[in-house]
């Protein structure tokens, strides 16, 4: 069975729609600002989705502004990505996201006024678990059949594209709006920098010298849809999930593993499911977070899998940020827009190879390139590593 997208959503620094997103990655227009962050008593370079929280809920017809900015951000690409689709009595529809900020942004502000000795609102603490945002974009949407939320890290959206995809073949729903959304919080930004792996300038992945990430937020969400399913909506094929594989290396809680098992292990996986040959790969859009331990493990699983014949790739993060959780939704939304134009989004700040693999990303917008088969990483802290292929459907 194969599995359709028919649909896409997104919200990030670098546009609050398709339209948006697609101009800016053509521009090489980056989202990411150095931003003052008086809590933390400096400034980061971060990559923030131009709307407020009043905007954003405004945007969304939702009258609650005090719910997350997580779930802000999910209606805002959940919303483009639906559509104008509708509940079908006979039409099994779920909802699966990723995410690991959760509602943090108002947790943030109950903690700072409790530790404060000011009054603080005990609501706020309703939106702080991770199923929270979901369960609002499900309510907004009025999906009831099969509601889910995954948390792996950085490989939670590209999780939760592989369950569903998994969950239609097994005939358990027929179509799923599946992706991943997390906000900016200055507890994240904190903890990136307690690990040393913050980049005080502009994030360089893939680069010699590259010296960690920059965070930034969003949400990418997709819909997917079995054939007995767009018989009935009649929506429009966008790409196809062709192949997807999961795997863990256990190597570290924050670090991949240096001979790349896990990350090997997934794009491999991913192209025998989807019953392809190395050659196929045309593309690769890269998980590339620009620190020390993961483009080299990248770099690695590249020559591990491809010896002497890698394929193009870049990483296209020095766009929006490192999203987390919702990177590998946004990234496979980066993939179709390649597929669907023939053009691949450069690699941004790159100066110089990494030395131990000897390997350039694409670094100009590429045009006029055909792709059929494109691989995209997501690589999470624990060594949860999920590839994704999508496919361009003739």
């Amino acid at each position: 069975m194969k599995i359709y997208i028919t649909g896409t959503g997104i919200v990030s620094g670098i546009g609050n729609s398709i339209n948006e997103t697609y101009n800016a990655l053509l521009t090489e227009k980056t989202g990411l600002t150095q931003k003052e962050y008086p809590n933390l008593n400096r400034s980061f370079y971060t990559a923030s989705v131009s709307l407020s929280n009043s905007q954003l809920a405004k945007s969304c017809n939702c009258k609650n502004e005090k719910i997350s900015r997580s779930s802000l951000l999910g209606l805002k690409a959940a919303i483009e990505c639906w559509g104008e689709n509708q509940i079908h009595p006979n039409i099994k529809t779920g909802i699966i996201s990723g995410t690991s900020v959760g509602g943090m942004d108002r947790s943030e502000i109950f903690y700072r006024s409790h530790l404060a000795n000011e009054p603080a609102n005990f609501n706020d603490l309703m939106f702080h678990d991770s199923g929270s945002v979901i369960e609002k974009v499900a309510d907004h949407l009025n999906i009831t059949d099969y509601i889910n939320t995954i948390s792996t890290a950085c490989s939670s959206s590209s999780n939760a594209i592989m369950h569903g995809a998994r969950l239609i073949k097994a005939g358990k729903l027929d179509r799923v709006l599946v992706g991943g959304v997390d906000a900016l919080s200055e507890f994240t930004i904190s903890g990136f920098k307690s690990l040393m792996i913050y980049n005080d300038e502009l994030i360089t992945p893939f680069d010699k010298d590259r010296n960690g990430l920059n965070l930034g937020e969003g949400a990418g969400f997709l819909l997917l849809e079995s054939e007995a399913s767009i018989a009935k909506t009649g929506n429009k094929i966008l790409a196809e999930v062709s192949g997807y594989h999961n795997s863990s290396d256990a190597h570290h809680q924050t670090a991949t593993s240096p001979t790349a098992i896990g990350a090997t292990l997934a794009l491999n996986g991913a192209i025998k499911n989807a019953n392809l040959k190395i050659e196929d790969i045309d593309y690769i859009n890269s998980h590339g977070t620009g620190t020390g331990n993961n483009d080299l493990t990248e770099s690695v699983a590249y020559t591990n899998v491809f010896k002497e014949n890698i394929p193009p790739f870049s990483s296209t993060k020095a766009y929006t940020g490192h999203t987390l959780a919702a990177s590998g939704a946004i990234e496979a939304i980066f993939c179709i827009l390649s597929l669907n134009n023939n053009v691949i989004f450069p690699n941004l700040n790159h100066k110089n190879s990494i030395p131990e693999t000897n390997l350039t990303p694409v670094t100009t917008v590429t045009k006029d390139v055909n792709l059929t088969h494109i691989l995209t990483n997501a690589l999470g802290f624990g060594g949860n590593c999920t590839a994704l292929i999508i496919s361009k459907v003739k």
